[in-house]
């Protein structure tokens, strides 16, 4: 488990614009080296790199540093605060695998209750999305969840014919109660097979948002393996919090 700040503890200040926010991540979680400057972004990349890659070598890590430095400049350059990697080992002996970013974003409303209903009224408009208000230890929230089907051309597949893409994402909104921002967090995932999980993990991961410096924390691992039908049927009735 490791416990991350936004902005960095490095950077809080009275001078900082965002007002700080804690949350728990799990040890599996490989964040991105995102930073202000070119040489601060490559000096993370080369521990993210060596991280991600801890059986490879220099020949693995270092045409990978760039590619991530450069990955990480773009994602601070869209304003994004928090990005990682999740790898999960299975029961199968394969992977389950995850994006993870966190952004802070400027809103109108500095009342928490406001921007979260202002945020569900806004985000209940597309009927595709699984919209739900929570209601978190830090506050009101607002999750929103989205299942995609895509075609994969057979060119593009490996078994040479027309495939299915099944991806997933979990969005949640939390206002800041102490400044006009919000925070979301989105998780996507393309291992559906683990969908439940990847609800249970995000719902944990949610429950230990906070806008005060927190002290106690628990680990973070993700859930064995549910039993049940398709993921994309769970997905239409799983929420993506608590």
């Amino acid at each position: 488990m490791t416990t991350h700040a936004l902005p960095p503890v490095e950077d809080l200040s009275p001078d900082s614009r965002i007002p700080p926010l804690w949350f728990d991540a799990p040890e599996t979680f490989f964040a991105l080296p995102l930073g202000d400057t070119h040489q601060e972004r490559m000096d993370r990349a080369q521990i993210f790199v060596r991280d991600l890659f801890a059986e490879g070598d220099e020949q693995i890590w270092e045409p990978a540093i760039p590619y991530y430095e450069a990955l990480a400049e773009y994602l601070t350059d869209n304003g994004l605060s928090y990005s990682a990697v999740g790898l999960f080992s299975t029961d199968q002996g394969g992977v389950a695998q995850c994006a993870f970013t966190v952004a802070a974003l400027e809103t109108d409303q500095d009342d928490p209750e406001t921007a979260a209903r202002g945020i569900l009224a806004a985000l209940s408009t597309d009927p595709f999305n699984d919209v739900r208000w929570m209601d978190l230890p830090c506050g009101p929230a607002v999750s929103s969840v989205l299942v995609r089907e895509v075609g994969l051309a057979p060119e593009i597949t490996a078994s040479g014919e027309d495939e299915k893409l099944v991806s997933g994402q979990i969005q949640v909104h939390i206002p800041f109660p102490t400044g006009p921002y919000t925070a979301v967090f989105t998780l996507n995932t393309t291992s559906v097979d683990y969908w439940g999980e990847f609800c249970d993990l995000m719902s944990a991961i949610l429950k230990t948002v906070s806008f005060t410096e927190p002290d106690d924390r628990e680990d973070l691992t993700l859930p064995a393996q549910r039993q049940g039908g398709p993921a994309s049927e769970r997905a239409a009735t799983e929420p993506a919090g608590p």
